[in-house]
């Protein structure tokens, strides 16, 4: 009996024991942040989403080259003379069309390398963590400001300028040195 009541004595103390841990932390201010309502500052210079301002971008393809996992294409076409592109944010005047920018967010290994080497400072990591997909595809953003059409019209504008440039070197090429043309035909 005596092995029975000392047992109970300790049941009921290591309830009262936990119960009195319990209580006091009914008492203490809660810790527990309430994610999607409430969210943690993050530190200055946390690394997540890449953003870029295509305005800015000149496409000089640094960024992507700096890339250690290479998820970051650019595709660029020269601007046929009497196109005005415009200035970037800081006065460097652009020379290329930006026809394709995208960063494949599922590749990226958030290194910031890609930032620092832009003249333009157009490409930086924003505080947005929050970018799952259901579907792979939707975590390649196409920051490129051309629509598909409008890309492959500069493609072929500038193609158009390339072949009329080769043209007129080869007619002046012509008027310049007839002689060279008979006298390669002859041998």
């Amino acid at each position: 009996m005596k092995e029975y009541l000392k047992n109970t004595w300790l049941g009921i103390y290591t309830v009262l024991v936990g119960m009195k841990v319990t209580i006091s932390h009914l008492f203490k201010p809660k810790v527990t942040i309430q994610y999607p309502d409430v969210r943690v500052k993050l530190p200055e210079r946390a690394r997540n989403r890449l953003y870029v301002n295509i305005d800015d971008c000149i496409g000089c393809d640094q960024c992507s080259r700096a890339c250690p996992v290479d998820c970051i294409t650019i595709e660029t076409v020269k601007a046929v003379p009497g196109e005005d592109l415009g200035t970037t944010s800081n006065g460097k005047r652009k020379a290329l069309w930006v026809t394709k920018f995208d960063i494949d967010i599922a590749k990226c290994c958030y290194c910031g390398l890609c930032v620092y080497p832009c003249p333009t400072e157009c490409i930086w990591m924003t505080d947005v963590y929050e970018f799952s997909e259901y579907n792979r595809d939707n975590l390649i953003y196409h920051f490129s400001n051309l629509t598909p059409e409008e890309a492959e019209q500069k493609k072929l504008n500038y193609q158009k300028f390339e072949e009329e440039k080769a043209r007129q070197k080869a007619a002046v090429q012509a008027v310049n040195n007839p002689n060279k043309q008979d006298s390669g035909n002859l041998s």
